[in-house]
Parts: structure tokens; sequence; C-alpha cells
């Protein structure tokens, strides 16, 4: 029988699914122009602590700051729950800690972005290094929940990986972030400069490649470069990863982000045939994130210690 999930477990993974919801609404604000929507201020909206919006960017805006903000606070349920665990598990304490921190960040980086107007129909150099620089912050943040999610199931990480094991890790990580950050850009690049629907591939890249194109259009086809090798490396490195642990979760989390790598680039190149529309947009993202999730899973496992208890940390709690 499958044992009950602790508190602190249930309490890591809501927060996780959570936060993952409110980043894909963060794309939404992005494809409807909607990150004026409250104007400079922040964090209130157009200087009312408790605005009524008018129009549907500032329902949009205004949805989406609330929502970060619960997911803050979540945040911090996260870390009193962690504390309770009882033996005490120190990466879900970490993990907890660590995801405070990263919302923290989250909401000045954000508050940065609107105070700098580097929002709406803004196509300047310092958007794409705030959407990039956004982009890892985020990634940074779920890897937090998830490492707060191991910890509440019982698991632990070695103190002395194996040099080979954490070179995998660290291939396989900093690929995934660079593909998601060039990714990120690109989306920037559809939002605001939309490719036409009624003009095929070469055509768009002969477009965006014209004299007087703009950065984010010349540079569109760098992701997708980047995509289809990164994608080759992390199947590699995942194989690699699953073959020196052939025991436990490892292989079995290896072989998922192979499908969903392999489900990223199918989407993608469905994204660009079908010109990038807003839902694809924010289907691809949202499997972006999830493939990152399942990453740093296959990190943590790969990089696992010895479990010597059978049950999971309770909370008090419970």
């Amino acid at each position: 029988m499958k044992p009950q999930r602790s508190t602190a477990e249930r309490v890591a993974i809501f927060v996780l699914a959570y936060t993952v919801l409110v980043i894909v609404f963060g794309a939404w604000v992005r494809i409807t122009g909607s990150g004026a929507g409250c104007g400079q201020h922040w964090p209130t909206c157009h200087g009312e602590l408790l605005h009524r919006p008018e129009s549907t960017e500032t329902m949009i805006e205004l949805t989406h700051r609330v929502t970060s903000g619960a997911a803050g606070l979540l945040s911090l349920l996260l870390c009193v729950t962690s504390f309770r665990i009882r033996p005490i598990s120190r990466p879900a304490r970490l993990g907890a800690l660590l995801s405070v921190v990263f919302m923290i960040t989250e909401s000045l980086i954000g508050a940065g972005i609107v105070k700098f107007e580097l929002v709406a129909d803004n196509a300047s150099v310092e958007r794409a290094l705030g959407i990039s620089v956004h982009l890892v912050n985020t990634s940074l943040l779920t890897a937090a929940l998830a490492l707060a999610v191991w910890g509440a199931q019982g698991r632990s990480v070695r103190d002395d990986p194996d040099r080979v094991s954490l070179a995998l890790a660290l291939v396989a990580c900093g690929v995934t972030l660079m593909v998601m950050t060039t990714g990120a850009v690109t989306a920037l690049g559809d939002t605001l400069f939309p490719p036409e629907s009624d003009l095929s591939a070469l055509a768009v890249l002969a477009r965006d490649h014209a004299a007087g194109a703009h950065l984010l259009e010349r540079t569109r086809g760098v992701h997708p470069m980047l995509a289809v090798v990164g994608a080759l490396v992390l199947i590699l490195t995942m194989t690699k990863m699953g073959e020196r642990a052939d025991t436990g979760s490892t292989p079995r989390l290896c072989r998922l982000m192979i499908k969903l790598v392999l489900a990223q680039v199918a989407l993608g190149l469905v994204n660009i045939w079908m010109s990038a529309p807003g839902y694809l947009q924010l289907m691809h993202l949202g499997l972006a994130t999830v493939s990152w999730i399942a990453l740093c899973f296959a990190t943590l496992s790969l990089l696992e210690r010895a479990r010597h208890a059978v049950n999971p940390p309770t909370t008090s709690a419970q």
C-alpha cells in the first residue's frame, strides 16, 4: 500500500503546482499587453491599494498581482510547515527558505519591470534582459520548491556526490536554462512582432533579416536552433544519468524527462508552423516549466543519499 503523504509534502506539492499556474498566467499578462494595466504604480494599482479595474488590461494585471501575492504567502506557509517536520528534514527546510527568498526577488524584479516601463509595447534590449533575469529567477524558485517537496518526502542529498554525476546534472540544468531563456526572449519577439500566418517559414526568415528589422526579429531563429541542439544534449545527458543509477527513481525520471523534451520540441515546431498564437505560447511555457521541474527531481534522485528510514517524515500538524 502506498504510504500516506505527510502534511508537509501535501503543502509543498500544492505550493509548487500553484506557482506553476501563476507563472503561466504571468505569460498571459505579456501576451495580452496588460503589463501596464496598473500604470507605473507598484504594489498599488494606479496609486490605489484597492483599485476597481475599469479595463481588461487592468483586470488581468491586478489579478496577476493578487495571485502572485498569494504565492508569496503560500511560500511562508510552506516555510512554517517545513520547520515542524520530525525528524528534521534539512532539504525541506532549505527548499522552503530559498522559495521565500526567490519569491521576494521575483516580486522585486516584477516591480522593477513595472517601474521602468518594461511592459506593453516596449521593445528595448533592457526589456529582453529583464525578461531573461525574470525567467532565471523563476526557474530557481521552482527548483527550490521541488527541493522542498523532495525533502518533505523524507529524502536527502549526498554531501559528497561523485564528480561525474554532478557534472551531468550541471550540464543538463545549464542547457535547459539557456534554452528557456532564449525562449522567453523569442516569445517576447513573437508578441511584439507577430509573424504573419500567411507567410512561409522562409518568407518570415527573410523578413526578419531584412534591412530595418528589429533585433527581436533578427534573433527569432536563435531559440529554435538552440532548442534542437539542447534537446540532443539533454537526451544524451538523461541517458547517461539513468545509466549511472540503475536502481531507484532516477531511470524513471530520466525517461520521463526525455519524453518531455521530445514533446517540447514537437510543440515548438507546431508553435512556429502556426505563427505562435497565444494559447500555444502558454502551452509551450507550461510544458517547459514542467520539464524543468522534472529535471530538478531527476537531478535530486541522481544525487540522493540512501534512505535510512522507511517511513516519511511527519509534522506535528498531521
